[in-house]
């Protein structure tokens, strides 16, 4: 176990912040007590009570209730436990002080009364607040874990169904039986049949060398370019040492997906995509441009008017 986990499991963390807490709260109004005895047991009185309300909110109140969605208990209870911790504290407190305090009482219990409610609530509040944030962002990493897990689970499935090996050695006898001198369609059955590897045995892994995501977009541009007419243009700039680094698998191809489907269809002018990939301080910037028609295209099944 490693000094962080550690630090975690046993709430050690919790320990230092009410540790810090209670010597910040003491140093910032022990000068309104006459001694300092007096000073940490006002202190002790506050930061306890304060401790005791946010730990029964957040470790029951938060997840007994609130989760259930019984927002009426929820907030009755809440209200309740504030105002009986005001009340109590303002007359422990009371008596703890007597004379001690620079302060007298001449203003009123309900004052005083008032003041302890109002920071309790809010300071209860945030403490909540932090409970929540804290649970939504762990839901999230949950949620997104279970999504993984099931994208992994619908992979494996998917091959089990597609039953590669024979799929595999069904191309390549396809690709023996094309002619010799039709050499163009050899190569595109043979990136085809590279990038369904890609996709089936390679692209299953967190991280992957970023030379085989960008042999994969090359291919995939190859083929698109068979579909297209002379007036297309496609055209990479991937500095050397950008093949060293690892992405996660499959992350770039949507955006040359999206060029490819939306690209220009101008017939006197070049039709182009372009894509450039960088690193600078170890971001990787990545940029797919396409041309694009100057008009929206015609409907297909136009209105003719009267």
């Amino acid at each position: 176990m490693d000094q962080h986990s550690f630090f975690i499991r046993y709430k050690l963390h919790h320990l230092a912040f009410w540790i810090l807490v209670f010597f910040s709260w003491f140093y910032l109004r022990h000068q309104e007590y006459r001694n300092s005895t007096v000073a940490l047991a006002v202190t002790f009185v506050k930061v306890a009570d304060l401790m005791v309300m946010i730990y029964f909110v957040n470790y029951w109140l938060i997840p007994k209730v609130l989760y259930k969605k019984r927002y009426i208990d929820f907030s009755v209870v809440f209200i309740v436990m504030v105002l009986v911790s005001g009340i109590c504290k303002v007359y422990l407190l009371r008596v703890i002080t007597g004379n001690a305090s620079t302060y007298s009482f001449s203003t009123g219990l309900k004052t005083k009364l008032y003041e302890n409610v109002i920071s309790d609530f809010f300071l209860v509040l945030a403490g909540a607040a932090v409970r929540m944030i804290v649970d939504y962002l762990a839901m999230q990493q949950r949620l997104a874990e279970v999504a993984k897990e099931k994208a992994v689970t619908e992979l494996n499935f998917l091959k089990s169904q597609i039953n590669p090996h024979f799929l595999f050695n069904s191309l390549n006898a396809v690709y023996f039986l094309i002619h010799k001198e039709n050499s163009e369609a050899r190569d595109a059955l043979h990136k085809f049949s590279d990038m369904l590897r890609y996709q089936l045995y390679e692209a299953s892994v967190d991280k992957i060398p970023l030379d085989k995501e960008i042999r994969y977009l090359k291919d995939y541009s190859d083929l698109q370019m068979l579909r297209k007419d002379d007036r297309v243009q496609i055209s990479f700039k991937v500095p050397d040492q950008l093949y060293s680094y690892r992405i996660e698998p499959l992350l770039l191809i949507p955006f040359l997906e999206n060029a490819f489907k939306h690209i220009s269809h101008h017939q006197s002018e070049p039709n182009t995509v372009s894509v450039e990939l960088d690193v600078k301080d170890d971001i990787l910037y990545y940029s797919v441009q396409n041309t694009k028609n100057r008009f929206p295209d015609p409907p297909k099944n136009p209105v003719v008017s009267d």
